[in-house]
């Protein structure tokens, strides 16, 4: 679920905290690939290899590795599927030995800036052989309350100055990705689905986003600047999730997905 190195590593556990609502996108993803029977599947930026997992699964007989730019979530990946090939790895510079039938990728080319994704895409479909697949997710949030009140939180207080550069590239648009992709492709698929996860309260949605899109904002911070800066953020979360009648949080998480078949 990484690409190009932070300045601290990704933390596996973290991320799993809330392993089954972040595999669930991968498994709806799968299942709009239209491949049988693929070769080769590598899974970019697999992160603790819940979505390998998941890939193996469908595709026990073909030849999956798994590439992240995080040691700690390939340890994590290793640890879980040992007997499975995992290594470390950047996107922006990956490139595969053989050809591969099936590229898959779970919430990971939001991290890679805007004026290069789409270019790594299109090489990384170059290299594959006719009919192989292209499939990714990304999240489609960066206008949710979660994280509008990121931006808004880093703009008050004392570590406003230290945090003005901090930001989030916006994805390409459901067109600008049809048609950057269909002169390499007989199909691409594209749809959006929102999911509405039960948390346990408030707080529940601070430890969702630590493990990916708080990080930037709370990794320059000092630990009491931390502190202050996540207090502040809660107290604006509360005013903008309503508790619901169990007294948990729903979090309405919007994701965007494409299936893109190489001619």
């Amino acid at each position: 679920m990484s690409t190009a190195n932070p300045a601290h590593d990704w933390s596996a556990a973290q991320y799993l905290k809330f392993k089954d609502e972040r595999t669930q996108p991968a498994r709806d993803l799968l299942a709009r690939v239209p491949l049988q029977t693929p070769k080769s599947v590598v899974d970019l930026g697999c992160g603790p290899g819940n979505s390998t997992a998941v890939l193996e699964s469908r595709y026990p007989d073909a030849l999956l590795v798994g590439m992240d730019s995080s040691p700690d979530m390939i340890r994590q990946a290793k640890y879980t599927l040992p007997h499975l090939e995992f290594s470390i790895a950047d996107l922006n510079t990956y490139k595969p030995d053989t050809p591969v039938d099936l590229y898959y990728s779970n919430a990971v080319f939001q991290w890679i800036g805007r004026e290069k994704r789409i270019e790594v895409i299109k090489r990384l479909i170059e290299s594959q052989p006719p009919g192989g697949v292209f499939a990714f997710q990304v999240p489609d949030n960066l206008n949710e309350p979660s994280h509008v009140l990121m931006r808004e939180t880093a703009k008050v207080g004392p570590w406003a100055a230290k945090l003005q550069s901090v930001g989030r590239d916006t994805f390409q648009s459901p067109q600008e990705i049809y048609d950057q992709l269909k002169p390499l492709c007989s199909e691409v698929n594209l749809f959006h689905t929102s999911y509405y996860h039960s948390l346990e309260n408030h707080e529940a949605i601070i430890e969702w986003v630590k493990g990916t899109g708080l990080r930037p904002y709370v990794d320059p911070l000092q630990p009491e600047e931390k502190d202050a800066f996540l207090k502040e953020y809660l107290r604006r979360l509360e005013d903008a999730y309503p508790s619901s009648v169990d007294g948990r949080v729903l979090l309405r998480y919007p994701r965007l997905f494409v299936v893109a078949v190489k001619s």
